[in-house]
């Protein structure tokens, strides 16, 4: 369990750098390890403010852990209109949203039993 662990901490280290390296905007952490029947331990959330940057942000991040961790998405979708793209890396999935597509679905709401925790970023 601890090797699964430090292999997904790094993962979401890297993951951050990512969207964090194309300002990527209101990133959350969703930890769902306690919440029973969820598809992953985490969902990593965060917005940015047009289908251009949206996509940015999913390049960075592919490429940010592809360098580092030499791991892929194992799916991703949504990349047809860049409003909401989701990033399935197993364990962890992340939601990269333009700021209205956010607001409208309100995953942070739907998953309100979840840890929470918000980025700073310095953008």
């Amino acid at each position: 369990m601890q090797k699964k662990q430090a292999g997904t901490d790094q993962l979401i280290a890297e993951i951050i750098r990512g969207i964090e390296d194309v300002k990527g905007q209101d990133i959350e952490i969703l930890d769902l390890r306690e919440i029973e029947n969820t598809v992953c331990d985490y969902f990593i959330i965060c917005n940015g403010t047009s289908n251009t940057q949206v996509n940015a942000i999913v390049n960075s991040v592919r490429r940010s852990v592809s360098k580092a961790l030499k791991e892929n998405p194992w799916h991703v979708e949504g990349s047809d209109n860049s409003e909401w793209i989701l990033m399935d890396y197993v364990h962890v999935v992340v939601h990269v949203f333009q700021k209205h597509i956010r607001e409208f679905y309100d995953i942070e709401g739907l998953w309100g039993d979840a840890k929470s925790v918000k980025i700073e970023t310095t953008n």
